[in-house]
Order: structure tokens, then C-alpha cells, then sequence
């Protein structure tokens, strides 16, 4: 039996997925509160991780020890990247990357981790296609596309900043713990998708956007989540 594993770094990424669920059983551990139980007929587990890319890891370890998750799926906001997506668009992750992460020196590539094997760690191709289907369904009137998450301990809200993400890993939105769910699922061999709203142009407009914009942004992103997990 699948059982879900549900990941917002705040609670606004969350609040309205645990106020549907039935919860059976609540966990404390590492700072953060996981309720296991159902969501509609999906067996699902939801937890804020916390901000940033240590707490999203420890929150996807936690979630295969204690709880023998299947799948991971990371739902949340993040800054566009890409011009054709607009503040209140979808993106679905194709892959993600941690932007942050420099060992050039050493010949890596730009964001690779060393002695991985890889940089981009690859979205589940089933997960992908439901969250698409599921987007059409409940936000029909909302832009989705599929691409890449790039991840770092920074908030961007810079222009320079932001073409260098584009120049550097043609990145379609940027936040702060996709890449490290990601990571954590591939070394678990647990299938996963991120799922970001848009809630600013990570520009120098950005400072003004996310506050305006966060609230609803998570919203349609839970709303995608809600209904993608009957799925599963």
C-alpha cells in the first residue's frame, strides 16, 4: 500500500492539506510535527519541514524511517525563473539541482554533489503525469509547466543573481529545499515531485511580490497535491 509522504517548508504549505486529512497518529521528532493518516482515500503523512535545505533533509529521512514512505512530494512556493511563468503559475520538477553547491576546483560540475553520481536528480516520470493531470483538473485556469527546481540557502531577489541561475543551470524557479528532498529521496529510492507555485520573479521585485502574493500561490499548489494523491 502507497503511503505518502507530504512536505511544506512553512505552514501556510500545509495548514490546508492537514485541516482535510484525518489524522491517527501525530510524531514529534527533529523539531517538526508529522501527522500520519488520510487524506480523502490516500494514506498520506504532512509536515512542515522547516525552512531551508538541512531541515527539508532531515524531514525526508525521518519520513522513511519512521514512517516507510513510498513517495515524497514537496509542495510549496518559489521565485520564476523562467519568463514564461508568471506570479500564480505551476511548475512541476522535471529534476533539481542544488545551486549552492561549488567543487569546481575538483572538476565537478557547477551544483554537483560531490561522489554522487549525478547533479540533477530526476523526478518521478508517474508522479509527473499525475500532477499534470491533476493541475488541469483543479486549477484549469492556472499556467503549469514541467522544469527545474534549483535550490540554495538564499532567498533570491536579485536580477544578477537570477540570470546567473539561468545562465548557470537553466533553472525554471528557484527556492530553498527541492534539490535536498530531491537528494534525500534518490538515496532512499523513494519517487518524488516538487510542486511550486510562483509567488514572485525573483528580481528586485521579489521583496514586494512574495508577501502579496505567497498565500494563494500555496494554495493552488495544495490544491494539486489534495487531489493528485487519490492517484497514487
Amino acid at each position: 500500500m502507497s503511503k505518502i509522504g507530504i512536505i511544506g517548508a512553512m505552514d501556510l504549505e500545509v495548514d490546508a492539506l492537514k485541516a482535510k486529512m484525518n489524522t491517527e497518529k501525530t510524531l514529534k521528532k527533529a523539531g517538526m510535527v508529522f501527522q500520519e493518516g488520510t487524506l480523502g482515500d490516500a494514506h498520506v503523512v504532512i509536515v512542515k519541514s522547516g525552512i531551508g535545505k538541512v531541515n527539508a533533509a532531515l524531514c525526508v529521512q525521518i519520513l522513511v524511517d519512521e514512517f516507510r514512505i513510498t513517495h515524497v512530494i514537496n509542495t510549496g512556493v518559489a521565485g520564476s525563473l523562467n519568463a514564461a511563468l508568471d506570479i500564480g503559475d505551476i511548475l512541476i520538477s522535471k529534476d533539481a539541482i542544488h545551486h549552492d553547491m561549488d567543487v569546481t576546483i575538483f572538476g565537478y560540475q557547477l551544483g554537483e554533489v560531490p561522489q554522487m553520481g549525478t547533479r540533477e536528480f530526476a523526478a518521478d516520470e508517474q508522479l509527473i503525469a499525475l500532477a499534470k493531470a491533476s493541475c488541469e483538473k483543479v486549477n484549469p485556469d492556472i499556467n503549469a509547466i514541467v522544469g527545474r527546481v534549483v535550490s540554495g540557502d538564499q532567498f533570491i531577489s536579485s536580477k544578477d543573481v537570477k540570470e546567473r541561475l539561468i545562465s548557470n543551470f537553466q533553472g525554471d524557479c528557484a527556492e530553498m529545499e527541492g534539490a535536498s528532498i530531491a537528494h534525500g529521496a534518490y538515496l532512499n529510492g523513494i519517487p518524488f515531485v516538487i510542486i511550486r507555485a510562483i509567488s514572485d520573479k525573483a528580481d528586485d521585485s521579489a521583496e514586494m511580490d512574495y508577501p502579496s502574493f505567497e498565500r494563494a500561490a500555496a494554495a493552488h499548489s495544495a490544491a494539486l497535491v489534495e487531489d493528485m494523491v487519490q492517484s497514487i
